[in-house]
């Protein structure tokens, strides 16, 4: 079956074609990785996915969503998430960090706290955009990045890269979805500069291609680099699939191994026509016109369907969210509806049957 077919990236080779999705999990302090993310992570590389994907995690401090965020600006961070790679990694996963920063969508609450702005009073902070457009009415409107932050910014994703291979990572996903930051570039209902990073599309890919430009030159030739899109923002005169074709065909040439093709989250208030594999065409589309492989994501949750995406070649992996935090294990099952035989964990032998 084509979803447990090896993938081989650089020098890491794939078990299979499962990625866990990054998903935020608000559950850190000062962006330290603890105990949740080590069995939230963990739990997944023993349940079978090939590769382990941390949550956005922030390149500065101002680059978190949440102050609950976990996060690699400092030195300080690379212990706790190193004790995560080691673990993932003996469970005979890859282990892969999304490097983030949230831009005009940070200092909120975490979701079950309402995530509403968490002022400076609060203990949040002042966010920073391409410009000062909020991302909800009535929001305080973003500070605009200067030239010397934008620098400072593309400088923090590089040193974070750096720190991430310190902690045992192998994959680097990069964050340029959802709204965030190197998304808010893209879009020009979100970035309305008139200097050499807004303005056309050429400009306002800028960023996004010196970001890459400045982690793979740090990341090793023998390890993969991913970025994450979102292929469309659902709105008229946004961010759309034809450029994003483009955007990936200027990828690839930087040493980018992998697209994780995504959608929405700039604005809010959109009609997102939502469905199981809703957003498989994009990764479909964007494989065959960029030739570059793609990552499928969004209401994928059968075995069947994850595997026909594969074997049709509509995207070259899988990354699930939702599913693996019902079931952990789901690629154990999946691999037994499938028929293929399954490395179960030794000390788990005795449910195989």
């Amino acid at each position: 079956m084509a979803l447990f077919e090896p993938l081989s990236l650089r020098g890491v080779v794939m078990k299979n074609r499962i990625v866990v999705s990054p998903m935020c999990q608000y559950s850190s302090r000062e962006g330290f990785a603890n105990d949740w993310h080590l069995v939230h992570l963990g739990s997944r590389a023993v349940g079978g996915a090939a590769l382990v994907m941390t949550e956005a995690t922030a390149v500065t401090p101002e680059g978190r969503i949440s102050p609950a965020d976990l996060g690699i600006w400092s030195d300080a961070h690379v212990e706790g998430l190193g004790r995560c790679t080691r673990f993932i990694r003996e469970q005979g996963a890859a282990a892969g960090i999304q490097l983030a920063h949230a831009g005009r969508k940070a200092s909120t609450a975490p979701p079950w706290d309402g995530g509403g702005l968490v002022t400076v009073d609060e203990g949040g902070w002042w966010p920073v955009a391409p410009s000062p457009v909020p991302f909800r009415p009535g929001d305080p409107a973003p500070l605009a990045l200067e030239p010397a932050g934008i620098a400072a910014t593309i400088g923090a994703f590089a040193t974070a890269a750096e720190r991430a291979l310190a902690a045992g990572f192998q994959f680097i996903e990069l964050h340029a979805a959802h709204g965030y930051l190197l998304h808010e570039f893209l879009s020009p209902l979100s970035n309305q500069r008139e200097d050499e990073y807004g303005g056309g599309f050429d400009s306002r890919v800028r960023l996004v291609l010196e970001v890459t430009r400045a982690v793979r030159a740090v990341w090793p030739d023998d390890l993969p680099l991913f970025v994450r899109i979102s292929a469309t923002d659902w709105a008229e005169g946004g961010w759309d699939l034809e450029q994003s074709v483009e955007l990936c065909r200027r990828l690839v040439p930087l040493g980018v191994d992998l697209v994780d093709c995504s959608s929405g989250g700039l604005v809010p208030g959109v009609r997102i026509p939502s469905g199981p594999g809703y957003q498989v065409g994009f990764a479909e589309r964007i494989r065959r016109e960029a030739g570059v492989l793609t990552g499928a994501v969004g209401l994928i949750t059968s075995p069947a369907q994850a595997d026909a995406i594969v074997a049709e070649e509509r995207a070259d992996v899988v990354l699930l969210a939702r599913q693996l935090l019902r079931d952990p294990y789901w690629p154990l099952r999946a691999a037994k509806a499938l028929g293929v035989p399954a490395s179960w964990p030794v000390q788990y032998l005795r449910a195989a049957d």
